[in-house]
């Protein structure tokens, strides 16, 4: 009965695990740069989608499913800020297009509880990518002295190589 359901769940799964890979790659190179800021927001993120992961694996296994814990693809290697939140804005856009389709096809098939999981999945999407697009426009604005201006932050927290 739950068939599609379960398959769909699993599709987000596999997105979601990848999305978390991803950010986790922006991550590390965001903080080898010296961009705390960036490099904190793509931590965040990849840990909420870590949280998404868990939220579906409960439903799919609610529904009697077995969750197939495999990513679809491989991470892109970008360490130029500007293309990875280009890339972070696409990801959140497709995530929210796709998660919208998979409520509709849960509420044809009467499944209205993974409607909702789908339907509170974009509502995090959005706002996701509403960070990056806003993250994007200031580095658009002000340019490389958006990402300095982190960097010199990072700064202040060392004296004499050492953290304080």
């Amino acid at each position: 009965m739950y068939k599609k359901s379960i398959e769909l769940l699993n599709k987000a799964v596999a997105d979601e695990l990848f999305a978390v890979h991803q950010y986790m790659y922006f991550h590390f190179h965001c903080d080898d740069q010296g961009f705390d800021l960036l490099a904190g927001l793509f931590r965040k993120t990849a840990i909420e989608e870590m949280m998404h992961v868990e939220k579906i694996a409960e439903r799919i296994l609610f529904l009697k499913g077995d969750v197939e814990m495999k990513t679809n693809g491989d991470i892109t290697k970008i360490q130029d800020v500007k293309k990875m939140l280009e890339t972070a804005k696409q990801m959140e856009e497709e995530s929210m297009k796709d998660y919208n389709q998979c409520a509709n096809e849960c509420s044809q098939n009467a499944d209205s509880v993974s409607k909702k999981i789908f339907e509170e999945l974009v509502l995090d999407e959005e706002r996701h990518f509403s960070q990056y697009d806003d993250e994007y426009a200031n580095l658009e604005r002000y340019g490389i002295q958006y990402l300095a201006l982190q960097s010199i932050e990072r700064s202040k927290n060392y004296i004499g190589g050492e953290q304080v």
